[in-house]
C-alpha cells in the first residue's frame, strides 16, 4: 500500500475517532475506508485513493483543507475540497442545502466526481437496509446527484445509477 495513502488512514482515523457510523455502531472510519476501496478497484492513484479516505474529514471533525494541504498536498486538499458540502444549515431547508451542494460538486474534478460516486454507492446500501424511511429522500437526492456526476468514472456510474435506478423500480 503506497505511503500516502497509508498516512490518509491514520490521519482518518484519527480524525474520525469516536465516531461510529449511525446504523451500525461501527467506527466511522470504516466507511471512507470502503470508500477508497471502490475507487481502488477503478483508479490505483494514490492522491485519488488518500482524498477518497480522507472525503468526510473536514465535514465531520475539525480537520481543515490548510491540514490537508500541509500534511498532503495541493492536490489532495483540492479534492477534498470539492468533496466537502458548501451549505450551512442556515442556508435553508434540507432541498436548498442538497441543491447549493449538488451545484459545488458539479464544478467538481472528474476524480472528485468519481469519490462522490463510491461515497453514494457506499451511503446508499447502508440507508437503503437500515433506514428506508430516510431512504426515499436520500435516493431521490441520490437521482439528483447522479445528473452532475456524469463526468466520474464510467464504471461507478453504472454501479450508483443502477442501484438508485433499482431502489425505484422496487419501489412502484
Amino acid at each position: 500500500m503506497d505511503i500516502m495513502v497509508q498516512k490518509a488512514i491514520f490521519f482518518a482515523t484519527q480524525a474520525h475517532a469516536g465516531q461510529t457510523r449511525k446504523y451500525t455502531g461501527e467506527p466511522y472510519v470504516n466507511h471512507p475506508i470502503e470508500v477508497m476501496r471502490l475507487v481502488s478497484e477503478v483508479n490505483d492513484d494514490p492522491e485519488v485513493l488518500a482524498a477518497a479516505i480522507l472525503h468526510d474529514v473536514v465535514e465531520d471533525t475539525p480537520a481543515t483543507i490548510t491540514n490537508i494541504r500541509i500534511g498532503f498536498n495541493a492536490r489532495v486538499a483540492a479534492l477534498v475540497d470539492d468533496l466537502t458540502d458548501v451549505s450551512k444549515p442556515e442556508d435553508g431547508n434540507r432541498a436548498t442545502r442538497k441543491e447549493l451542494d449538488r451545484q459545488h460538486t458539479a464544478k467538481a474534478s472528474p476524480d472528485a466526481k468519481t469519490i462522490k460516486l463510491a461515497d453514494l454507492i457506499s451511503n446508499s446500501m447502508s440507508i437503503v437496509k437500515d433506514d428506508p424511511n430516510f431512504a426515499k429522500v436520500y435516493m431521490k437526492e441520490k437521482r439528483a446527484l447522479l445528473e452532475v456526476l456524469t463526468e466520474g468514472d464510467a464504471t461507478l456510474y453504472k454501479r450508483a445509477s443502477e442501484m438508485v435506478d433499482s431502489y425505484f423500480a422496487n419501489r412502484s
